[in-house]
């Protein structure tokens, strides 16, 4: 899908989403972007056409790859930059030309920016000492940020004395001390090692949940966004491409570049035969024909990508069954939770196919197998 396709779809997707959909879904957005620009050259877009709403007490994450504008738009939301054109609500007020300290909001970075000659306690209270909050209400504010976070033992030491986990840890508790309405965090667990990851996501998602404060997160890691979030905006170019709970953005694609860059998948690539509703038949190279759903209202004649997720891809020992093509095993690969087959299709990028631990029957390299795809996970896109 074109960039310009991708936005056109943005504002129908906010009316697709609403109907039916609970009642605090229909409250007036915490925080909407109209029709924002940003460009440093007065040439080139680095964000185009945003049209983006923000729930209260949503965990909505900006998905992209590196350069598709995900952390420019948490920098002009948090103040950081300014809009070209377009403007920035909050709760309805404009805020595009308020300075960054007075929109009252939580922000956590990767290199978290801790003061290494502050204690933790002092770390986290500087933004009530900005604030002149003084005293007892100061303390006590600070000590139910560190509980939060589970560091009221380490009050007194340095950033220095702590683990990237701890640090991390202390500048959450910083974003969090004086109550904002909205905390951003840019990649903040980036430089993690990947147990310390996995677990700290499963904390700040709790964190959410118990809080619920509304979270901007930027990452370009698609399973940390999957894992944390209740939404996904997906970034490519500069436009989002696709606005969804991380169910429907898994399963459901809106675009090539969505079904290839979030998770993993395997392509068929060939040529549309006929469409019936929302169905296509689609002629593969190697003569096999298979039915998948038309995502983009392909035309008979139409070059269009089959993708297909690997743990939907089933071996199947039927002949001549509907939605099947022939392939070799190239490798067979311990994943530790499951199994996973690269396979080589004729005239076809490899295929991944994924199997439960523990299945009958493995086939080995180099054996010839029979793939099956359903029609209600095989999405054509032109």
């Amino acid at each position: 899908m074109s960039n310009v396709v991708a936005l056109a779809a943005e504002p129908r997707h906010r009316e697709q989403e609403a109907k039916g959909a609970p009642l605090t879904l229909l409250q007036p957005p915490l925080v909407s972007f109209s029709g924002v620009n940003k460009t440093y050259d007065g040439t080139a877009l680095v964000v185009r056409d945003l049209d983006l709403d923000i729930r209260r007490g949503e965990f909505l994450t900006l998905l992209g790859p590196s350069g598709s504008g995900k952390t420019t738009t948490l920098m002009m939301l948090a103040g950081f930059e300014s809009p070209t054109s377009g403007e920035i609500s909050l709760a309805g007020t404009p805020i595009t030309r308020t300075p960054p300290h007075k929109r009252n909001f939580g922000m956590v970075f990767q290199n978290y920016a801790l003061f290494p000659h502050m204690t933790v306690e002092e770390n986290v209270a500087y933004p009530l000492s900005v604030r002149k909050v003084k005293g007892a209400q100061r303390a006590e504010k600070v000590a139910r940020a560190l509980g939060m976070v589970q560091m009221g033992k380490l009050g007194s030491r340095y950033p220095a004395q702590l683990s990237g986990g701890q640090q991390q840890r202390v500048a959450l508790a910083r974003a969090l001390v004086f109550d904002p309405q909205l905390v951003l965090m840019d990649e903040p667990l980036g430089a993690l090692d990947k147990q310390l990851r996995e677990h700290m996501q499963i904390e700040l998602k709790e964190l959410h949940r118990r809080l619920g404060v509304t979270f901007v997160y930027v990452t370009h890691d698609q399973s940390e966004a999957l894992t944390m979030s209740d939404r996904v905006a997906v970034f490519n170019d500069g436009a989002v491409q696709q606005v969804d709970r991380v169910d429907r953005l898994y399963e459901a694609p809106a675009n090539r570049f969505i079904a290839g860059f979030v998770g993993d998948n395997t392509v068929l690539n060939g040529v549309v035969v006929d469409t019936t509703g929302g169905s296509c038949r689609v002629g593969l190279a190697n003569g096999c024909r298979v039915t998948g759903l038309n995502v983009n209202d392909a035309k008979p004649g139409d070059e269009v990508q089959c993708c297909i997720r690997p743990e939907r891809l089933e071996l199947t020992g039927v002949l001549n069954q509907a939605n099947t093509f022939e392939a070799t095993v190239a490798d067979v690969i311990y994943f530790g939770d499951h199994l996973r087959l690269r396979c080589t299709v004729p005239g076809q990028p490899e295929a991944t196919v994924k199997l439960p631990l523990g299945g009958h029957g493995v086939p080995a390299r180099g054996d010839a197998v029979m793939l099956y795809a359903a029609e209600e996970h095989l999405r054509a896109y032109r």
